[in-house]
């Protein structure tokens, strides 16, 4: 008789469960959350016709998320890893949305405003703690914190695709629709935490000491890769439409293929992690980003052009969810600041640099936005050099 293969086995009582178990609460909760960071570059165009706002006014309004978003997470970060605080995570996905909801229902511009500051502050206080309860929830797999990851970019993606075609039908007040998935997941985050509380109280172990030179590099790496994230989803489409000659259509498939490449690189970056080792994950996917651009730049097709922006997209997330995770491991005792600092405060560093290529694409069009663009991936490379694998693993 043959053998039962004992990978076949059944998960014994004990055992950890898999790894999209153990995270999909907490991905699910990032997508709500960054949700909401979607939602205002889509509602802001309708803020402009409806309510008669300046384009200063507008762009005041996407700096007031962005600051919220943004300057708030290593302070949030720092309670995070001093206090336990799980009404945090849960408050601010609640937070996110109904300032992001109540936002189109405002009679002016001033509360506008500041309801988009209050949802960005929403969205600074779920980052460093969700992170840090995600390592926990994590267990050392970079497969699973890519799940966290990931569900973050899947928000921040699919919010547009669902804002616009409601603003365009109902107008600017349809925003209101969006509070209660944002409600619904607070609550439900919040009985997660009452449920996994004395499952996982003590499991997190702080192993080795802190090593702040190695998350200052990672920081710029970081930095540097969002800036190209970031420049990719503001010139790609103008890309396709003034050098390709393609419509607006087509214009907007290659950013929505650009942004489902970064859904999958995220996945595949954790599982590469968890195989050769974050370290060497992070520097390919630095490596690769290179041949990817250029590769994009060098097709003058729209339509050839499309699988270049899927790839585009791909690989330049791969070291996404690897980074999170790192620096984690470089700042074990403050995971909270860490998830704050790679989830957040790097993240919006990198939209810092858009009014520069904005200069460079006046002068050169989206072309030579892009092109400058390529030079970023010769800079995270070099910047990874200074990266280390980490002496013990949670």
């Amino acid at each position: 008789m043959t053998s039962i293969p004992e990978t076949t086995r059944p998960r014994a009582v004990g055992d950890p469960p898999g790894a999209w178990r153990r995270m999909r609460v907490w991905a699910t909760a990032h997508a709500v959350d960054d949700f909401y960071q979607g939602l205002v570059p889509a509602a802001v165009p309708y803020f402009v016709l409806e309510r008669h706002f300046s384009y200063v006014e507008a762009s005041g309004l996407a700096l007031a998320a962005t600051l919220g978003s943004a300057l708030p997470q290593v302070p949030v970060g720092l309670l995070a890893d001093r206090y336990r605080l799980r009404w945090m995570a849960p408050l601010g996905i609640g937070l996110a949305g109904v300032g992001a909801g109540l936002s189109g229902l405002a009679p002016a511009y001033p509360l506008v405003f500041a309801l988009l500051l209050l949802a960005g502050v929403g969205i600074a206080m779920f980052h460093p703690p969700a992170g840090r309860d995600a390592r926990r929830a994590a267990g050392g797999s970079a497969t699973a914190m890519s799940y966290f990851a990931a569900g973050g970019s899947v928000g921040f993606f699919v919010g547009p695709a669902l804002v616009t075609p409601a603003l365009d039908t109902l107008g600017i007040g349809a925003t209101a629709l969006f509070i209660l998935p944002a409600v619904l997941m607070g609550f439900v985050l919040l009985r997660h935490h009452d449920r996994v509380s004395g499952r996982t109280a003590g499991k997190i172990q702080r192993h080795g000491p802190d090593q702040p030179w190695r998350f200052a590099a990672l920081t710029s790496v970081e930095i540097v890769r969002s800036t190209i994230s970031t420049g990719l989803n503001t010139f790609i489409s103008l890309y396709w439409i003034r050098h390709l000659g393609a419509g607006s259509g087509l214009g907007g498939v290659a950013l929505t293929l650009e942004l489902g490449g970064g859904v999958l690189g995220t996945l595949l970056g954790g599982r590469l992690a968890d195989r050769i080792g974050l370290v060497r994950t992070v520097q390919i996917g630095n490596a690769a980003m290179l041949p990817a651009l250029l590769s994009l730049l060098a097709c003058d097709d729209p339509y050839a052009a499309l699988p270049a922006a899927l790839l585009v997209g791909l690989v330049s997330n791969i070291p996404f969810a690897v980074l999170v995770k790192l620096g984690q491991d470089y700042l074990p005792s403050r995971p909270g600041t860490a998830a704050g600092v790679t989830l957040g405060l790097a993240l919006s560093a990198g939209g810092l640099f858009m009014p520069l290529l904005g200069l460079v694409a006046t002068h050169h069009g989206p072309r030579g936005a892009l092109a400058v663009l390529a030079a970023g991936p010769v800079i995270a490379v070099l910047l990874s050099a200074w990266l280390r694998e980490p002496a013990h693993d949670m």
